[in-house]
Parts: structure tokens; C-alpha cells; sequence
């Protein structure tokens, strides 16, 4: 259950959006810890396990997307950034560096919670939805990746210290689920739990970019991530399909 034993870290600065935030956590049953600098959260992070961090993106010192980036690069784990800076440029570059999601203040209960809830999913094997325990998906091999949908790993043959951050391996995942189907950029908004505002099929293009960069021997000519003009995004296997 999403409620059990769910600890999420609160890098804020404002001391009532903190508890604003906080409150909202502990209404989900969710066990909320609260940081007001990005060096105060590493603090907490050396000595506490966290599910998922929410971060301010304008704190004192280092700044929200400093941490988060950092955060990415030394741990799996969930990433929020909640921020009043809410342009266009800002959300897609939160989401290109480290974010798993991106919510704009002033936002309402339900977004936030609702948000949280796809992230953890996505980032914690045990509480995905039932249907994806029910049978296994099996593995796939793209180029000099090879996926184990089911561990929820992806690991780079040639260098193991190439790795896929959360929101790459859930694209990934949703691509899957079709091979050689098209998935439309509304599908794949659905099924991460975006908001459908008129900026946000630049985060799915920008998303697909990061995977291609990662997956792809030649981004720019991709054999495995294709476009389908006017359809979305077809995931090809090196054999075609989902092996058992």
C-alpha cells in the first residue's frame, strides 16, 4: 500500500510551505521529514533512508536543481521538484538534469499527492499496481543494454557504470508494454502523471532525448526509439519482441 512506511524528505525554506507540504504528507499516511537547505537534506539523507525527496528550486546556498542533480548521481531514488518558477524552459530543464516530476506553486492538494504517488510507484518495485505483479514481462536487449523489466534494471554490457535515472526507465517501461506499437505523447503524459498543459509534450520529447542519448549507438539516426509522425514513439527490440 502507498500509505505504509513511505518516508518522503521536504527541502523547503519557507517554513509554512514546509508544513503546508507536511501536513499534506502525513494526510496520506506518508511519514514526512522536513530540511530547509540543500546541506541540511544531506545531512538528514546520510543518516535516514528516504523513498523520495520534494525540492525547492530556489533555497538558500545550493539550489534546488544543484541538490537534485547531485542527489541523482549517488542514489535511486524519487525526485519532486515543487518551485513557483513554472515557465516552460524551467520545467524542462528541471525534468533533463534530475526530476522525476515537476509541480508549480500555487498547486492543488490533489496534484501534489497525485504526483507523489506516480513517482513512488514508478521508483519502488513493491507498491506498483497488482496488474504489474500478476505475471512477468520478461527482458529485452537493446543494443548494449540489457532490461530486466520485472527487477526493474537496466544495465549498459559495455560500461556498468552507465545507468537510467527513474523517469527514463519508466518511458522505457511504458514503450515496452506496446513493442513495435506506436504510443502516443498523451499516453505516455497519462501514464507518468503529467499535468496535459501546452508545455508539457516538450518534456516527453526532451525525455525521449535523454533515453536515445543513453540507449541509442547514433541518437540522431535511432534504431531502437523511433518517431511515428503524427503517432509518437515505437520501441523496436534487438529480436522484436519481449523475450519470456
Amino acid at each position: 500500500m502507498l500509505n505504509q512506511k513511505v518516508r518522503i524528505l521536504i527541502v523547503e525554506d519557507d517554513p509554512d510551505m514546509a508544513e503546508l507540504i507536511s501536513d499534506l504528507i502525513e494526510a496520506e499516511g506518508w511519514l514526512p521529514t522536513c530540511a530547509r537547505s540543500a546541506e541540511e537534506a544531506d545531512e538528514i539523507l546520510a543518516r535516514d533512508r528516504m523513498q523520495l525527496v520534494l525540492v525547492d528550486h530556489n533555497l538558500p546556498g545550493t539550489s534546488g536543481r544543484t541538490f537534485a542533480q547531485r542527489l541523482r548521481s549517488q542514489i535511486d531514488i524519487g525526485i519532486v521538484m515543487v518551485t513557483a518558477a513554472g515557465s516552460a524552459a524551467d520545467r524542462v530543464l528541471g525534468l533533463e538534469t534530475a526530476a522525476d516530476d515537476y509541480v508549480v506553486k500555487p498547486f492543488e492538494p490533489i496534484e501534489l499527492t497525485a504526483r507523489i504517488k506516480a513517482v513512488l510507484r514508478r521508483t519502488i518495485p513493491s507498491l506498483k499496481q497488482e496488474k504489474d505483479s500478476d505475471h512477468g514481462r520478461g527482458a529485452l536487449r537493446l543494443g548494449d543494454w540489457a532490461i530486466d523489466l520485472d527487477a526493474r534494471r537496466a544495465v549498459c554490457l559495455s560500461d556498468h557504470s552507465r545507468t537510467l535515472t527513474t523517469a527514463e526507465f519508466a518511458l522505457l517501461e511504458i514503450l515496452a508494454e506496446t513493442p513495435n506499437q506506436p504510443v502516443s505523447r498523451s499516453q505516455i503524459l497519462d501514464r507518468l502523471g503529467s499535468e496535459s498543459d501546452r508545455y508539457i509534450d516538450r518534456n516527453v520529447d526532451v525525455l525521449v532525448l535523454r533515453l536515445r542519448r543513453k540507449i541509442e549507438i547514433n541518437p540522431d539516426l535511432p534504431r531502437h526509439i523511433k518517431t511515428r509522425r503524427g503517432k509518437g514513439y515505437v520501441l523496436h527490440t534487438d529480436d522484436g519482441e519481449l523475450s519470456p
